[in-house]
């Protein structure tokens, strides 16, 4: 930055006006802040990196939106696998290290704030284990997430003290996220033997199973009145999908490459397709209004990417797509006043492999 503005400057002329110097290096300092936006993406006024290294995803706001919660495996930070940490609106971590506020042990994942903005709910090992589970991505060739049996539901302090463990079924329990009434909890367990999407009060009481399909039912929002979910979902039909399904989910394995979106309400009534893509349609996130989705997909990619961010009607028409990245966008989270969204992308960095999070201002 130092340079581009000391050669605008040298390049003015003795008579230009000090007025006018300031103007050119303000407008220096906006083309800069703004040269992660792509031309096509006109949803976004702004955008500012707040990390830089690691994989960094899963970032929600907390009611009031003056914090963030997110999981990071940045090495720099004395990680080895994902861990939750927190950071103030408005801090950015490129030479500092935010506070974390997991225990340090085992895997965790998808961290969300409670109404109170004091505790936060999220999945961990550290029960099964203090090292960090082995992380399978290939099977056979194939691209695969692991399911671990030891994840639970925990809830913790901001300083990182557990008060409360929320789930203690065998099997997978996580991806818990809560509904912006502040009464409820969806999570995805596979207490059933398949992998469902259940609610829960937020003390892990009266805990109702709302999906009851073969398949991976996970990534659930509630949209913003709370009345809806919006999730991800694999639908194995032919005898080989469902052998093969059955065969990787036996041994603690789910493959998320061919995933479309459902909504149904809140009581799991009224479920339907939202999508009809192909490919990975995921990450999807209601829209203020509560009548679009923002989902990541890789459907126009030959070869498995680029994933970028798009948004639909929840009547499934008007596809629009709001990135244009080459890579990797996905998470994306509006802020509870709906003004910024915040989501996960691989721009900016090098050409290397690491996933940042930015903050864009939106625009409808």
């Amino acid at each position: 930055m130092t340079l581009v503005l000391f050669s605008s400057c040298k390049n003015n002329s003795d008579s230009e006006q000090p007025d006018s110097s300031i103007e050119n290096r303000q407008e220096q300092i906006e083309k800069l802040k703004d040269s992660l936006i792509y031309p096509e993406e006109t949803h976004f006024k702004s955008i500012e990196q707040i990390t830089f290294g690691g994989d960094n995803a899963e970032a929600y706001w907390s009611f009031d939106d003056k914090q963030i919660v997110f999981q990071s495996n940045n090495t720099n930070w004395s990680v080895e696998c994902d861990q939750m940490f927190l950071m103030n609106v408005g801090e950015t971590f490129k030479d500092t290290v935010p506070p974390m506020i997991s225990t340090g042990m085992g895997r965790t994942t998808c961290a969300y704030f409670l109404p109170d903005n004091k505790h936060i709910v999220y999945a961990s090992t550290h029960l099964g284990g203090e090292k960090c589970p082995d992380a399978p991505l290939r099977k056979n060739g194939k691209y695969v997430w692991p399911i671990y049996d030891s994840y639970d539901i925990f809830v913790a302090d901001l300083e990182g003290n557990i008060t409360g463990q929320l789930t203690n079924e065998p099997g997978y329990d996580a991806e818990a996220t809560v509904s912006p009434k502040g009464d409820k909890i969806v999570f995805t367990s596979t207490r059933s033997g398949d992998i469902e999407l259940y609610t829960m009060n937020l003390d892990g009481s009266d805990v109702k199973q709302i999906t009851n399909e073969l398949g991976y039912d996970g990534g659930a929002f509630f949209s913003p009145d709370g009345t809806k979910i919006i999730f991800r979902a694999s639908r194995p039909k032919t005898e080989e999908q469902i052998t093969e399904y059955k065969k990787l989910l036996s041994e603690g394995l789910v493959q998320p490459t061919e995933m479309e979106l459902f909504i149904c309400n809140a009581d799991g009534s009224g479920l339907r397709q939202l999508t009809f893509l192909g490919n990975a349609n995921w990450s999807p996130f209601f829209h203020p209004s509560g009548k679009k989705i923002l989902f990541s997909s890789n459907f126009e990619a030959e070869r498995g990417f680029p994933f970028n961010l798009y948004m639909i009607d929840l009547d499934g028409k008007n596809l629009e797509r709001i990135t244009h990245g080459e890579t990797f966008d996905a998470f994306p989270v509006f802020s509870n006043d709906g003004k910024k969204l915040i989501f996960s992308s691989n721009r900016n960095n090098g050409g290397g492999r690491d996933t940042n999070l930015f903050i864009a201002e939106w625009v409808d």
